[in-house]
């Protein structure tokens, strides 16, 4: 009998958060929505990522395949920092592309800085705040804000690419 009560109030807890959850979630509530304040556009959602495939290492040696990007000059341009979903950048529709899948202890992770190549080889790292619960998902709205401000700054270069992501 005295195992009976707790059990109860507990399954009774567990019910109405579950609830509450599936609720939120019907009607589109995010917790990242309260960060969206200062928009300067709406943006449309971005489609959902897979979860990352089981981590397999590359063979020995730096680039065992050859160089991922040719050497050639560069110039990085000041890192601009921006509250997570705060876009001061008009949102470029650039071309799909497959979007790397990071490995990170997304529960450390506290900012991250993206960085997106111009076809001149200047470079235009963006850095965010993260909140508590980031992860893979939210990825693609700091991606997307690095090659906005690529093809905002370069004057519209159509060959802007998102060259890394990093954490710290």
């Amino acid at each position: 009998m005295k195992l009976k009560t707790p059990l109860v109030i507990a399954f009774a807890v567990a019910s109405l958060h579950s609830y509450s959850l599936a609720h939120a979630e019907g009607r589109g509530e995010h917790r990242s929505e309260g960060h969206a304040e200062g928009r300067s556009e709406a943006r449309p959602n971005p489609p959902p990522r897979q979860p990352p495939e089981r981590f397999q290492a590359h063979p020995p040696g730096a680039h065992p395949h050859g160089p991922i990007v040719r050497p050639h000059p560069i110039r990085v341009l000041q890192p601009t920092v921006v509250k997570y979903g705060g876009h001061q950048w008009h949102h470029w529709a650039h071309p799909e592309f497959f979007r790397p899948v990071y490995y990170w202890n997304w529960a450390v992770v506290s900012n991250v800085t993206c960085v997106a190549e111009d076809s001149y080889g200047d470079q235009y790292p963006v850095t965010e705040a993260t909140f508590s619960g980031f992860g893979l998902v939210n990825m693609t709205t700091v991606e997307d804000d690095a090659l906005d401000r690529c093809a905002a700054e370069s004057g519209g270069d159509p060959n802007c690419y998102l060259a890394t992501c990093s954490h710290f």
